[in-house]
């Protein structure tokens, strides 16, 4: 009887047993698994033996950093400018619609306020769908922030098993969710929300919801309409595929598409969905570029600062959301803006019809200079590209310059400022070397603070920038270095020096010259001169004699003094401007005249700000003191002569409403062949600088009548004037120079008077004859 029990229950033990077996052969099969997982996400996540790339930091996670444009403000508050390699200006939850955020959730992520990173359903009904054939994606929303934040995908985030096919897959997507869920665990569903529009790319330049809001529909994010926020919601399955801009047939149905999401959750009503499919896309699309908007010059000055303070102090201009805020005047921007533009359109039409049909480009006897247009391409950067394309096959190359092709050019025939022509490279070097050119800057003395600056007639064709990367000849706008040396050293604005033709024989570099000058109208009076008549006249001959006799060298060391910071050459004829310089060096040594002898930097930063608004950076002036104070009040005086001293040569002014009880100092500049023309206007607010003239020396005017600077630099200073006073907002007023504030030991009240022509007699009978006559009939 237990024998027969003993057999019936060994077949029952031994089934339990292998059932025990079995249990415990799976759940060590399952600890294994478990083991093998967690061993596979702790290696992934600390990069075991460098074999899984980096994942992101605990500080980038807490601190994350999506590329960000710099921002550029005016000293009364307008952004004027972005630097951007991806544009992107982030803004807070609360700036965007909630009909956005409803389009976002209702076709990116449904379930995104119920899971905590990662969604299984949404995976599992991916795995599903692909293995039918559908290609559908099972990411969250915060997974694909974590792509977009982190740049999981990228070289620099793969180890070496990252680049095993498939592999690479599997270990990038355990990266997405080992960050989506600490993300989940660092942040609200709203910031997550927030970061994730602020990082996305809506294709034509623009990243993040805002720029793309404003690319698109010329809106903000807490402005987009229902319709409006499903195109851009749909823009982030292709940016390029379903771009209203380019694609607008895919747009509209995958707009639709959205829309009809919102309705499938209730975000919308059916009734809602439909009739919103109907409506046009209605776009305002204007993508932005680096060039548009005010000031672009000076951004591209601003831009060459920060680049250099930028990589001293650790910082990348086009990716860390700075924000630079600056001295210049929005409002003074547009004035001078307009002023250059107002003259160098009406300038042009006076250039194009002095040459007419002929070329400008002339040597010094007014001759065309033959092959300038050939040498001078064989100089640019499309002629060398040409050259390393087909080397040495010369008939290539001159193939490719006379091959018209279809091109936009700049014009002032219409306000767009461009038009459509069919030119050759040949020919658009020839077309483009026909333009005059100008730079103008204004500053405040006293702070240092530039208020304006115009680099050139049009940044997207001209790039160059005339106020502080050209250096031009400054023609007689130099000689004030002459006469505050001599001024400084003894001389009055009243001491005279006789108006004659003169020789000056000095040695160079260990050679015997001679320099014979000779006055802008070929005259010489013969008679003594007080030094401010000279200089408001502009008297060659008596600027030559006093050089003379401060000595050269010494007008150099005060040129030097005063900010002029470009190589001078230390010769008689200095104080005629024979060495370049820019417009920025000459407004900022004029500056040391009315603020009293001390000579500030121009200044054109004031602060600079992180992403996040705090203070990295503080700016202030420079200044030192270089001249006497009665020194600097005289050279004041001497700049009024221009102005009143008989035939000054800044008396082009009086044509301009500036006079209702204003004082200007004034000095006009012309050089050889009437290449360069200049003005330098001071009044007791503002210094101004204006140089005009051809991309190269050898285009210009043929006569001083044209040519020189009172025609040609003057007007863009006196409509910039005009506009300034007229605009009261800025509260620049007219007015006189303040008086002296120390003793004037030196005599300067001697502004010359002509004696009035006296009557010819001989004159006076033939009138009376010619009266008696007409009596008689």
């Amino acid at each position: 009887m237990l024998q027969e029990q003993e057999q019936i229950k060994e077949p029952i033990k031994s089934k339990r047993s292998l059932y025990g077996r079995m249990i415990t052969f799976a759940w060590k099969t399952f600890l294994l698994g478990m083991s093998v997982v967690i061993v596979y996400l702790v290696s992934v996540e600390y990069n075991f033996f460098y074999l899984f790339g980096s994942s992101p930091s605990l500080d980038r996670l807490e601190n994350p950093r999506s590329d960000q444009a710099s921002e550029l403000y005016t000293a009364d508050g307008q952004l004027i400018g972005k630097y951007f390699r991806e544009n992107r200006s982030p803004v807070s939850y609360k700036q965007m619609s909630p009909t956005l955020i409803k389009a976002l959730v209702a076709t990116e992520d449904i379930r995104f306020y119920e899971h905590s990173g990662i969604d299984p359903a949404a995976i599992f009904g991916a795995v599903y769908d692909n293995l039918r054939g559908e290609n559908r994606g099972g990411s969250t929303i915060t997974q694909q922030l974590a792509k977009n934040l982190y740049k999981t995908r990228t070289d620099d985030s793969k180890g070496v098993m990252g680049h095993i096919p498939g592999l690479n897959i599997i270990i990038s997507k355990t990266k997405e969710w080992l960050t989506a869920i600490k993300l989940e665990q660092r942040y609200t569903k709203e910031e997550i929300l927030a970061m994730y529009l602020n990082t996305v790319d809506f294709g034509s330049n623009s990243f993040g919801i805002q720029v793309a809001s404003k690319t698109f529909f010329n809106t903000s994010p807490d402005s987009l309409k229902a319709e409006q926020a499903a195109v851009l919601i749909g823009l982030l399955k292709a940016p390029t595929y379903y771009s209203p801009r380019f694609n607008p047939e895919n747009s509209t149905r995958r707009r639709n598409t959205v829309l009809g999401q919102m309705a499938k959750y209730n975000y919308l009503t059916q009734a809602q969905a439909d009739s919103l499919s109907q409506l046009p896309l209605a776009l305002d699309y204007k993508v932005e570029n680096h060039y548009d908007g005010p000031a672009t010059y000076f951004r591209g000055a601003v831009a060459d600062f920060m680049k250099e303070w930028c990589k001293q102090n650790g910082y990348d201009l086009y990716r860390d959301g700075l924000k630079v805020y600056t001295t210049i005047d929005s409002r003074i921007q547009a004035h001078a803006e307009a002023a250059m533009e107002q003259q160098m359109r009406n300038l042009q039409r006076r250039f194009d019809n002095h040459w007419k049909d002929q070329n400008p480009w002339v040597d010094e006897k007014n001759r065309e200079i033959p092959g300038f247009i050939e040498e001078t391409i064989k100089r640019t950067d499309y002629y060398r590209r040409l050259k390393k394309k087909h080397g040495d096959n010369v008939a290539a190359i001159n193939k490719e310059l006379n091959t018209p092709r279809e091109m936009m050019v700049f014009t002032w025939e219409n306000p767009e400022r461009e038009k459509k022509m069919t030119l050759s490279p040949l020919d658009s070097l020839r077309y483009y070397k026909r333009f005059l050119h100008g730079g103008m800057m204004t500053m405040d003395p006293f702070t240092g603070e530039i208020k304006a600056w115009v680099g050139g007639i049009n940044y997207k064709y001209f790039k160059y920038d005339h106020v502080k990367q050209a250096r031009r000849q400054p023609g007689s706008t130099f000689k004030p270095f002459v006469y505050v040396a001599a001024i400084d050293n003894g001389y009055s604005p009243c001491d005279k020096i006789v108006d004659k033709r003169i020789t000056i024989n000095y040695v160079e570099n260990g050679e015997k010259k001679s320099w014979s000058p000779t006055n802008a109208d070929w005259e010489y009076t013969g008679a003594p001169m007080t030094l401010r008549r000279a200089m408001g006249k502009s008297v060659n001959s008596v600027t030559a004699q006093l050089t003379e006799l401060v000595g050269w060298e010494t007008v150099v060391d005060y040129a030097h003094k005063l900010g002029i910071s470009s190589p001078l050459d230390k010769v008689p004829s200095i104080g005629l401007g024979p060495s370049d310089v820019s417009v920025y060096e000459m407004v900022g040594a004029y500056s040391t005249f009315p603020n009293q002898g001390f000579h500030t930097n121009p200044m054109f930063i004031t602060r600079i700000e992180d992403r996040n608004g705090n203070l990295i950076h503080q700016f202030m002036p420079e200044q030192k003191k270089v001249l006497k104070e009665e020194t600097a009040f005289l050279m004041m005086h001497m700049l009024k002569g221009g102005m009143e001293e008989p035939g000054g040569t800044s008396q082009a002014l009086w044509e301009y409403d500036l006079w209702k009880g204003n004082e200007i100092g004034g000095k006009t500049g012309t050089t050889s062949n009437h290449s360069d023309g200049w003005f330098m206007g001071v009044t007791k607010d503002l210094v101004s600088g204006v140089w005009v003239g051809g991309e190269d020396r050898s285009i210009h005017f043929r006569t001083s009548q044209l040519g020189e600077g009172s025609k040609t630099a003057l007007p863009v200073y006196g409509l910039f004037m005009e506009r300034l006073y007229k605009d009261k907002e800025l509260g620049y007023t007219m007015g006189r120079f303040p008086g002296p504030t120390v003793e004037i030991t030196k005599k300067y009240n001697c502004t010359t008077v002509l004696p009035r022509p006296q009557p010819d007699s001989t004159m006076l009978d033939l009138e009376l004859d010619i009266l008696n006559l007409i009596d008689t009939f």
